[in-house]
């Protein structure tokens, strides 16, 4: 080699390294990083994903928590609970329209959509409205402690109440 040539390999930069070793630094640095990222997916790819849902059982309360002739709602739980004559039913509180959470409106005396003006009488029946379908009754029930639980994941298909 020349003396030009072998003043070319050996030269410096500012911090007294050659090139060669700020290439080299720049390699490895930029192959930990990828490794980092790949152990961080790989470690996300192994870990479980599980989805935690509530219970569907709702726990609504001492049945002398809901007053005779009254509706009242549990927006948490998304259900109405009817004290009427006949008994005590419970309801979903969910439009069958598109999934909206629905208010009680007791000046007027309906269950009202906010989102696209479907109403619903105190029984679910669809009065007006684009809902196809009348708000679903659920299966409720009265625990050996006396409180009233209403079963979301199983819609009645005929009217049923629970006797006080």
């Amino acid at each position: 080699m020349s003396e030009n040539e072998d003043a070319i390999t050996k030269e410096t930069i500012p911090d007294g390294n050659t090139r060669r070793d700020a290439f080299v630094k720049i390699g490895v640095g930029s192959l930990c990083v990828a490794c980092s990222g790949a152990a961080v997916f790989g470690y996300d790819f192994l870990s479980p994903n599980v989805l935690y849902e509530p219970s569907p059982v709702a726990n609504a309360g001492k049945i002398g928590k809901f007053p005779p002739d009254s509706v009242t709602q549990d927006a948490q739980s998304g259900i109405y609970i009817v004290h009427a004559a006949e008994g005590i039913y419970a309801m979903s509180a969910v439009c069958t329209h598109l999934g909206c959470l629905t208010a009680w409106k007791p000046e007027l005396g309906i269950i009202a959509c906010p989102c696209h003006g479907s109403k619903f009488g105190r029984d679910g029946v669809k009065l007006e409205g684009p809902a196809p379908r009348p708000l679903e009754w659920l299966k409720a029930s009265i625990s050996d402690e006396g409180d009233l639980l209403v079963d979301r994941s199983a819609p009645l298909s005929e009217k049923q109440f629970v006797r006080t």
